[in-house]
């Protein structure tokens, strides 16, 4: 494909259109160019191989300015650099139905329509795979070449002293299969992109992305233009919950347009494309061994887990990981050992959706939890009280765990629902359930390694007394904006009124990694918290003389600087920014954030590792109809161990909002698929890729919800500001199934929970359903890592090896 060489030189006007691929007729016109629009071409088939593309009519067809198949895009992408094996255009195979495979540029959206009707493609079919057991059972074809095993992607195995010998001497030994059925984020607003060719020459996109800065990376590596040619806006998100983390085909594909024909070119994708696209939550089959004492202290675990990837990579690396790593870090288990494996099958990729990874485990780790206590004859929240982490340990895994308000949420939810005087005594049909759940405060390491720091802050002072803040941080309804105006306010003593931010502007703000793995408020606000401060040394530098008082006795409070003790007349912010920057010029400072190391030293030690945790505890009402089945869940109550919160308003939204998502993905919320009638193709398709389809709650649906926020600050995060956007989605499922056997006395091992299975578990001679069986997974010997207390450094070990108990 030719490009025009437009790249960092002053604007060229074309107008015209490609009569094929990289057939581009110029014009000398300087008026502004009409915007473009894009419609993707997308497979018909879960497997195949593109034999040929044919494109001549669409290109001719009136109106269309540019067809662009996958020999247009010669270099893959990736969100991680173990992954990178996706094409903005399929290349020589699809490997999902909806895998897009050629692009149409049109004066308007139904003018491309039209001329993807035009676009002739013939495959030749190749047998999909379609679930991680038949993937694993048939290693061919491959769905990629670069796979592990078969179509196993990822397969790993670690092991945190001799699990076998802590479950044989323990006095209970539970075993249990559990299901958790994949789902998809659901955000109000779809995915959409602009891409233009600036006054400056270079290429600008706005995109509704989660994670500008990797996005730009990927850009420049896929369509190898310079980095610093790029620049990429984050647009005000309507949502994004993982799903727009990962770079998408379609921006790429816009990019592609707009340097070929130099004009604005748009891709806004449809609510059926969003289901195909995906990135949601794995499917993930687990099963779990646990040994406790008959005082109820656990004494270790085994953890299986096999997850459906999908067609692609996406996060795959990183999920795989999260079905594991950060168990230990709620409950204390002497001894674990996780063995995890993902496998590639054809459908939409699945990646990083709110939780990333650890709802699933979580959800059998509960419900187990609530098993246990049942055979123990003890009260669940008392069971888990016996065994939570505790504040500033290290798991057996080599977590470093922080402030730790677990327990405090524990006895604060089970007060607020009158949980010891309610529980197994509200008659049949009613019930309580509880669960517990931990998150991270943003991910250790980079998604690609290196050694800068993962967020910084640029803040600008006006003579005027306003304040301007430059972050790369992403705004997508999560209220980070919010949170950094706070957060500079605070520390200047200014109200945040004054405080206007400029973020998610790859071209003008200083990198932020992004918005996920709940990050954002302690990288971005660590970061701003820094600047800030560097600002206050400054000008109480030049004050200090004037106010009578060495610096570090000066404070900034309510838009007044003045000494610590009040003595003298003190002076306004803006007096003070004005000594200042006439003694120094003018006032600007920043800061930045990376992590600390951590303490783990075996590979695989980056995945889990956070600056923090957060906690949440959950109590679940419910009401089971036995005839029908039927769920209704009139309240919840959760508490939540947030650290500080810096506005308990959004804290509380987002806690109800995770509330919700959670209790949808309980009850119904599932992304499944199912085969086509052989007479048609025998393809395998999305079962529901609409919203008249997918069930999803509505605010009827919806209970009351009482929160509690649990404040202790956390001594490494911004005014001891933990995360709140992830966390309290995890218990409300395990909750939900707990609570469900408290008022009817069936498990419901698998989710969604749905009314047939409760009925099918109610006429089950074990009052039981979920799956049954485990398939034999090829898992690798595991690596094996001597936990702190037995005498470990955190580096691999042999298994043979002498342990020293602490």
């Amino acid at each position: 494909m030719k490009r025009l060489d437009i790249i960092g030189k002053p604007r060229r006007r074309v107008d015209g259109r490609a009569k094929a691929t990289g057939q581009v007729r110029y014009a000398d016109d300087l008026s502004m160019p009409r915007m473009l629009f894009t419609k993707l071409l997308r497979s018909p088939h879960p497997h195949a191989v593109v034999e040929s593309i044919d494109a001549t009519r669409a290109a001719q067809h009136p109106g269309v300015h540019l067809v662009l198949t996958g020999q247009d895009f010669p270099i893959p992408f990736g969100i991680m650099p173990v992954s990178v094996d996706e094409y903005p255009l399929a290349r020589e195979r699809v490997r999902y139905v909806g895998d897009p495979v050629a692009a149409a540029v049109a004066v308007d959206e139904q003018t491309a329509v039209q001329a993807l009707d035009l676009i002739e493609v013939r495959y030749k079919i190749l047998p999909p795979i379609a679930s991680p057991e038949q993937g694993l059972q048939q290693p061919e074809p491959r769905i990629h070449d670069y796979c592990e095993q078969g179509n196993i992607h990822r397969n790993q195995s670690y092991e945190f002293g001799k699990v076998d010998e802590a479950l044989a001497k323990a006095d209970l030994v539970v075993e249990d299969l559990f299901f958790y059925e994949g789902n998809t984020h659901l955000p109000m607003e779809q995915q959409a992109t602009l891409a233009f060719i600036d006054a400056d020459g270079k290429l600008q996109i706005s995109s509704s992305t989660q994670n500008p800065h990797y996005l730009h990376r990927q850009l420049a590596r896929a369509l190898q233009v310079p980095e610093h040619q790029i620049r990429v806006i984050a647009t005000p998100n309507g949502g994004g919950f993982g799903g727009k983390c990962d770079p998408g085909g379609h921006e790429f594909v816009v990019a592609k347009a707009a340097l070929v024909l130099g004009r604005p070119v748009k891709i806004g994708l449809t609510r059926e494309e969003v289901f195909y696209v995906h990135r949601g939550r794995h499917p993930v089959l687990m099963k779990m061994k646990t040994g406790v004492t008959k005082e109820g202290k656990l004494s270790g675990m085994h953890l299986q887990t096999l997850l459906d990837g999908g067609g692609y990579g996406s996060h795959g690396p990183a999920s795989t990981f999260y079905t594991g790593v950060l168990t230990p870090v709620t409950y204390h288990y002497p001894r674990f050992k996780f063995e995890a494996c993902r496998v590639f099958t054809n459908k939409p990729a699945c990646g990083p959706k709110r939780g990333h990874g650890t709802p699933q485990p979580r959800f059998g780790q509960e419900v187990q939890l609530d098993k246990i206590a049942v055979k123990l004859g003890m009260d669940p929240a008392e069971l888990r009280l016996k065994n939570v982490t505790k504040a500033n340990a290290l798991t057996a895994s080599w977590l470093k765990i922080g402030s730790n308000g677990l327990a405090d949420c524990i006895k604060k939810v089970t007060e607020m629902s009158g949980w010891k005087q309610r529980r197994g005594k509200l008659g049949r049909g009613r019930g309580l359930g509880l669960a517990c759940s931990t998150y991270m405060c943003g991910a250790g390491v980079a998604i690609y390694w290196n050694k800068m720091p993962h967020s910084g802050v640029q803040i600008l002072l006006d003579r005027s007394g306003s304040v301007i803040v430059y972050c790369g941080a992403t705004e997508i309804g999560q209220g980070s904006d919010d949170v950094l105006a706070a957060i500079v306010a605070e520390t200047l003593g200014v109200d945040i009124g004054t405080v206007r931010v400029v973020t998610g502007d790859t071209g003008i703000a200083p990198v932020d990694l992004g918005s996920y793995s709940s990050r954002v408020t302690i990288m971005m606000g660590n970061a701003a918290v820094q600047a800030a401060e560097r600002l206050r040394t400054q000008i109480a530098a030049v004050v200090s003389e004037t106010l009578g008082a060495r610096p570090d006795r000066i404070v900034f409070s309510q838009g007044r600087v003045f000494a610590v003790d009040h003595s003298g007349p003190g002076m306004t912010f803006v007096e003070a920014v004005h000594a200042a920057e006439a003694e120094l010029g003018t006032l600007s400072a920043v800061g930045s954030y990376a992590p600390p190391k951590p303490p783990g030293k075996y590979k695989g030690a980056g995945v889990g590792p956070s600056p923090a945790y957060s906690f949440s505890a959950c109590v679940v009402e419910t009401e089971v109809d036995e005839r029908t089945g039927w769920i209704h869940v009139p309240k919840i109550w959760i508490a939540h161990d947030i650290g500080r919160a810096i506005n308990p308003t959004l804290a509380k939204g987002q806690v109800i909002g995770g509330v919700y998502m959670g209790l949808g993905e309980a009850l119904m919320e599932e992304q499944s698929f199912r085969r086509l009638p052989e007479k048609l193709s025998g393809a395998l398709v999305h079962r529901a890729p609409s919203m008249l389809d997918y069930k999803s709650l509505t605010s009827l649906d919806m209970p009351e919800v009482e929160v509690a926020l649990i404040e202790d600050p956390d001594p490494y995060c911004p005014y001891g500001a933990k995360e709140v956007g992830q966390g309290p989605l995890l218990p409300v499922m395990p909750a939900v199934a707990n609570a469900i056997f408290d008022a009817v006395g069936v498990r419901v091992d698998e989710i969604p929970i749905t009314p047939d299975r409760v009925l099918k578990a109610l006429q089950a001679q074990d009052k039981r359903v979920g799956p049954t069986s485990f398939p034999k997974v090829p898992y690798p010997a595991p690596t094996f890592v001597l936990p702190p207390w037995e005498g470990g450094d955190g580096s691999e070990t042999r298994r043979d090896a002498k342990t020293a108990v602490v």
